[in-house]
């Protein structure tokens, strides 16, 4: 009989994921993005989360950084990152105290405080730590070690679907030139890590103007609608290289120097 180690095993285990994740993307880009879109808000979902923005923030989230400052107002919670350029310890990550499992919709009320035309705001979906000694898969348990969140604590410790938007380059000279782009976290370092699809020059997120925001996170897809007064995009982003993200924490980064408001965010789940 046959003896086969379990390195066969890993690579039958990664030919199968592959070939799931190919035929996901396959389908995602023979059909209409939003009307997929519009048939997933239909299904069933049930809320897990709901933040208002204008009562105690620490009821349902806890902060990396220690250069944040956090205000509940009537108009919702705004979250801003330390001043200083350049310097790690200025950056800031809020993290919901639950954890989500499975498919998730997220949604919330987006305005832009800042007038900054270099940096990034993130949307962190489903972080776990890796799971080496001293990063926990609980990534509240290694927080003191976020205190400065530096980037590489991020993605070389944490398995985690990442959304950039209302997002510019470090060395960007030209407002309106943004980006809206997507990674998944391999515990290394980010070359590779995007997802299909990229969006530039979008045209939203001028500041003070609030952007409704609905993410569907679906096996190997990332729907994010954005919304405003006077236009509308729909992103879509699919994961065709990597293993999927299945559980952890949702949280906001903002980049020293950016600052924004949040208000009525909801996270659902699909039993």
């Amino acid at each position: 009989m046959l003896q086969f180690g379990p390195t066969i095993f890993i690579l039958l285990y990664l030919f199968l994921l592959g070939f799931e994740s190919s035929i996901h993307a396959n389908q995602s880009n023979k059909t209409n993005p939003m009307q997929l879109f519009t048939e997933l808000l239909k299904t069933p979902w049930t809320e897990a989360f709901h933040d208002s923005g204008m009562g105690d923030w620490k009821e349902n989230w806890f902060l990396d950084g220690e250069n944040a400052m956090l205000k509940n107002t009537s108009r919702g919670l705004e979250f801003f990152a330390g001043p200083k350029t350049l310097d790690d310890a200025h950056h800031a990550v809020l993290w919901t105290q639950k954890e989500f499992k499975g498919d998730l919709k997220i949604e919330y009320e987006y305005t832009r405080l800042d007038n900054e035309i270099r940096m990034v705001t993130i949307l962190y979906i489903q972080a776990t730590g890796s799971g080496e000694p001293g990063f926990d898969k609980d990534i509240r348990t290694w927080s003191n070690a976020r205190k400065v969140p530096s980037m590489r604590h991020y993605f070389k410790h944490m398995h985690t679907y990442h959304v950039s938007y209302a997002a510019f380059g470090m060395k960007n000279t030209i407002p309106g030139d943004d980006y809206i782009r997507a990674r998944r976290y391999m515990c290394s370092d980010l070359r590779g890590t995007e997802l299909d699809n990229e969006y530039i020059n979008t045209g939203l997120f001028e500041p003070d103007v609030p952007h409704q925001i609905t993410i569907i996170k679906r096996n190997f897809e990332i729907y994010m609608h954005i919304k405003n007064p006077e236009k509308d995009l729909l992103c879509h982003f699919i994961n065709s290289k990597f293993p999927p993200i299945i559980e952890g924490r949702v949280g906001f980064r903002h980049m020293f120097t950016r600052s924004a408001r949040y208000r009525n965010f909801k996270v659902s789940v699909n039993k």
